[in-house]
């Protein structure tokens, strides 16, 4: 029976994407919800648990009238559903439900907006125990609903007890040197008293962070004495992409990366960028795999002194029938919402779409998700071995007897196309 059910948790794994682990916006007026770590913009929010490791939590709400929110810490599993079988006291030292005191209006925007941040662990808040961790915000004030969130950010807190060895080929299973990249990794536990590794050892693969294609549990193909090896598994198979479109909006006087025009309706500056075409080829960028840092040309006081633009998003294309067409990365918080879906404009013979956005430095891409399904292709700009690409490792444990998962290894690696 219990073999039974392991069989059927892992089989409800691979099929649901599990939109839960992705920090989320629910009120229009909340913008620019960030989750940063070790104050480092471009690395994952993973930290180390102990130490002088932090995690910051920083959005804006569009107006300078205070609002009194409070922030719940939750602890969840591997698969990102709450720990129940713990206790508050168990992973928390402190209270939960603190108010917000880091709070700040902005400055000299045209745009009125007040930045919250959080920073934990706090004086009133530290955390006891790895794993996944969910923060909610909510408004403490009449008439709001105490079970309605304005937000929820996510994050991670690993304790290395695993060594996680890994490489990426574009020689795959199914392909060479075209369309596809293969992953491999081997969890070595020895340190870990673990006498049912397949039972006990949790695993998380993601490419570019992304949740809607991450494989999650695939299933090692060498079993040695503690060593669990994944090698020419297909599960492991992930399309190349081409690498991220970028823009920078940094100041309204001057050239802007990506920028073709900048104008002025009131109370707003709209931002044009330069119209984008399906890839045929590879083409070479920098970019960050997604990743959006807020800043302006005098790269002070950003959180604060940032204005928000309209930012207009145009792809030269003929209209795709077989699904809707998405701009994502890390900052869309891997939702494939209407706010990010791109609407196809007849006379223009293009996809267009316009998002408030804070001035700073953005990652993005374009993905077509299929009627029926939850995974975005990059049937616009292709898939090339070439492709930089950043792929991350998590690895999960619970023993017989454990009343929640501990995150025990992590490894993040990019690939470099030859």
């Amino acid at each position: 029976m219990k073999k039974l059910f392991y069989s059927l948790f892992l089989l409800f794994l691979t099929l649901h994407p599990l939109q839960a682990q992705n920090s989320r916006v629910y009120a229009d007026y909340v913008k620019t919800l960030q989750v940063i770590a070790n104050e480092d913009m471009l690395q994952p929010p993973i930290i180390n648990l102990g130490g002088n490791n932090m995690v910051d939590i920083g959005f804006d709400i569009l107006s300078h009238d205070y609002h009194r929110l409070i922030y719940k810490v939750e602890h969840c599993n591997a698969d990102w559903t709450p720990s129940t079988d713990i206790f508050e006291s168990d992973y928390l030292e402190g209270f939960n439900g603190q108010v917000i005191e880091d709070v700040e209006n902005s400055f000299n925007t045209n745009l009125l907006y007040t930045h919250y941040r959080i920073r934990i662990p706090n004086s009133d808040v530290s955390l006891k125990l790895s794993g996944n961790y969910k923060v909610h915000v909510y408004r403490d004030e009449e008439g709001a609903d105490p079970d309605q969130p304005l937000l929820t950010a996510c994050f991670s807190v690993v304790e290395p007890e695993v060594g996680i060895s890994a490489s990426v080929s574009s020689n795959t299973d199914i392909d060479f040197n075209k369309t596809h990249q293969q992953l491999s990794f081997s969890i070595n536990y020895g340190t870990l008293t673990v006498n049912d590794p397949i039972r006990e050892l949790k695993t998380v693969v993601m490419q570019n962070r992304r949740t809607d294609n991450w494989v999650i549990n695939p299933k090692p193909d060498v079993q040695k004495v503690n060593t669990l090896e994944y090698l020419h598994n297909r599960q492991l198979i992930f399309d190349a992409g081409n690498e991220f479109h970028k823009f920078e909006i940094l100041g309204f006087n001057r050239a802007n990366m990506n920028v073709d025009q900048i104008q002025w309706y009131d109370p707003y500056y709209h931002v044009i960028l330069n119209e984008d075409r399906p890839q045929k080829n590879y083409i070479f960028e920098n970019d960050q795999n997604g990743a959006a840092v807020v800043r302006n040309e005098d790269n002070s006081d950003n959180e604060t002194t940032s204005e928000y633009v309209w930012v207009h998003f145009t792809l030269k294309s003929p209209e795709l029938s077989s699904g809707q067409l998405y701009i994502a990365g890390n900052w869309t918080y891997n939702q494939f919402t209407p706010e990010y879906r791109m609407s196809y404009n007849q006379k223009t013979q293009a996809y267009e779409a316009s998002l408030l956005l804070k001035q700073g430095y953005y990652n993005y891409q374009y993905l077509l998700v299929a009627p029926g399904t939850t995974s975005g292709k990059s049937v616009v700009d292709g898939d090339f071995f070439q492709t930089e690409n950043e792929y991350i490792v998590l690895v999960y444990h619970r023993s017989p007897g454990e009343r929640y998962d501990r995150l025990v290894g992590y490894r993040k690696m990019n690939y470099v196309g030859q």
